[in-house]
Order: C-alpha cells, then sequence, then structure tokens
C-alpha cells in the first residue's frame, strides 16, 4: 500500500513540474512568430515594434505578394512638353479589378510618386492626394520631350506594399528616344544648406551582391527627418529598367551619441552605372543629391 501512494506521489510531483515548465500552445506559437517589416523585409524581429530603418510598424504575418497595376488617366489625354497635364491614378486589385480605396499610410503620406526622364535630367519626388473614390491625383509640367518613367508607391490595406512602374511619353519637337548615358561620378556633393561625402564598402559595387553606402553629411547639426525617414534614395539603372526605393540607417557615434553618418544597403541587380537620387532634410529644406555608381561583375 505504501509503495502505491509513493508512485501516485510521484506521478503528481512529475505532473506539477511538467505543467509548471512547459508553456501552454498558445504562447509557444506566440514566441515562434516573427514580425516583419512590410517595406524592408530583411528588418525583421522575434517581438512587435517599429522598423529601424524606415519606421514603420513591424506586422506577424505578411500576406503573400501579389502585384497592383496602376492606371493612369492623363488630361489632355496627349502629353506636350511644357504644358500643365493633370494625372489621375487608378489602383486596381487584381483577383476583382476593381479599384481600391483603403491604403495604409507609410511614411506620412498615401502615395509616393517619383518622375524621371529618360535623360535623367527631370527628377520629382511628389505625394498625389487622394480622392473621394480612392484616386489619387496630381498636376505635373513635363519640362521637355520625351519618355518618362513613373515609379508608384504604396500600401493597399491587407496586402504588401508596391512599387509599380509605368511610362508616359511627352510629344516635342525635340523628342526621341534614347538611353541616357551615365559618367560615375562619387566626388563631394553641395546643396542648399549641406556637403554631402559618398563612401561605399566595397569600395568598387559588384552586382548581385550587398554594398553598404555611407553618407556623411557636414554640418551635422540640424539633421531632421524628411517624410517619416532620415532619408529618401532612388536608384535607377541607365536604361530606367531597375529603379529602387529605399531608406537608410541612423548609424551613431558611441562617444557622444550624436548621429555620424546615414547607411543605406543596396543590391544593385546588374553591371553598369546607376544614378542615386538622395534627399536629406536640414533645418526644413530638403536636400536632394545626385551620385552615379559605377557597378561590376564580380570577375
Amino acid at each position: 500500500m505504501k509503495t502505491m501512494w509513493r508512485i501516485l506521489l510521484l506521478s503528481a510531483m512529475l505532473f506539477a513540474q511538467q505543467t509548471a515548465t512547459t508553456p501552454p500552445a498558445s504562447q509557444t506559437a506566440q514566441d515562434d512568430v516573427e514580425w516583419v517589416c512590410p517595406m524592408d523585409k530583411d528588418v525583421r524581429s522575434k517581438t512587435p515594434g517599429k522598423c529601424p530603418r524606415c519606421g514603420m510598424t513591424l506586422v506577424a504575418g505578411i500576406p503573400d505578394p501579389r502585384e497592383f497595376p496602376v492606371r493612369i488617366v492623363t488630361r489632355p489625354r496627349a502629353l506636350d512638353a511644357g504644358k500643365n497635364i493633370d494625372l489621375e491614378f487608378h489602383v486596381e486589385d487584381p483577383e476583382t479589378n476593381k479599384q481600391v480605396k483603403d491604403f495604409v499610410i507609410m511614411h506620412e503620406r498615401l502615395f509616393h510618386l517619383f518622375v524621371v526622364s529618360q535623360d535623367m535630367s527631370f527628377f520629382r519626388h511628389v505625394h498625389p492626394q487622394i480622392e473621394a473614390d480612392g484616386s489619387f491625383k496630381l498636376n505635373l509640367n513635363f519640362p521637355h520631350a520625351g519618355e518618362y518613367r513613373v515609379l508608384s508607391d504604396f500600401y493597399p490595406q491587407g496586402a504588401t506594399p508596391q512599387l509599380i512602374s509605368d511610362t508616359l511619353f511627352v510629344r516635342g519637337a525635340d523628342f526621341k528616344l534614347q538611353p541616357a548615358k551615365l559618367t560615375p561620378d562619387v566626388s563631394p556633393k553641395k546643396t542648399e544648406n549641406l556637403e554631402i561625402e559618398l563612401a561605399t564598402d566595397p569600395p568598387q559595387p559588384l552586382a548581385g551582391f550587398k554594398t553598404l553606402l555611407f553618407f556623411r553629411l557636414k554640418p551635422n547639426d540640424g539633421i531632421e527627418q524628411y517624410i517619416g525617414a532620415w532619408g529618401h534614395m532612388l536608384a535607377a539603372s541607365s536604361d530606367l529598367i531597375d529603379l529602387i526605393h529605399t531608406h537608410p540607417f541612423l548609424v551613431t557615434d558611441p562617444e557622444n551619441g550624436a548621429y555620424k553618418q546615414i547607411q543605406f544597403n543596396l543590391i544593385f541587380p546588374r553591371a553598369g552605372v546607376y544614378r542615386l537620387w538622395t534627399q536629406f532634410q536640414r533645418k526644413g529644406v530638403v536636400n536632394t543629391v545626385v551620385f552615379n555608381i559605377p557597378v561590376k561583375n564580380l570577375d
């Protein structure tokens, strides 16, 4: 009889120990959740929070990516150089073909638009306004004839952030289709109220491999976030096929706590010369700086 009680007592003790040390299934499932930045998907965390690169709220379980086409309506229909054009952007659901009306704010805006001319002399980063039907409107003047690439950056509710490119052709006497001829240029630049130096790691960027781009800003006081990030960059290949919109990290100085430089990470998809339009804000002034980065293949 005593042996039986000992067995029952040991069984109870083992059960209590197991229930005390084994977390509930719901807790285990929660620990397995990975929180991801919807824009910078390489930023991941085991806990909720904000993306250190772009500031967006990390989410658990990003949906499978689907591309949402953008239908652009222009008024007038034919575009002429030097004239104001009304542009309407209609985002359509790829499954239902219906117009999307609900969007998530990214960097303080619902819609970011980049417009680049084929010769790369014209660059705009602007923000069309949403209408009651969910479309976005913008008035823009195209300064000269030629091909323009239009990059729409938005985040449909319940989907994933989108980066959709379209092409517009503008009429004019000097119309021609010819890719830009870019000369490498990584020399320091002066903008409205900044001097900006660029260093890359590796010194020679390689196609298909990560390149770290360090921007040193002088003077380094009064640097502010611009539209929710420490900087915005559009990288474009000379033929405007590869277009990349990305945001940086703020690299701090451990000795005094002040920022030291601003770091972007890029993977250039092909060899060639890429133009980088990079924007920083200092004391309320948005500074746009341009560098031409030569990229080579790995020998």
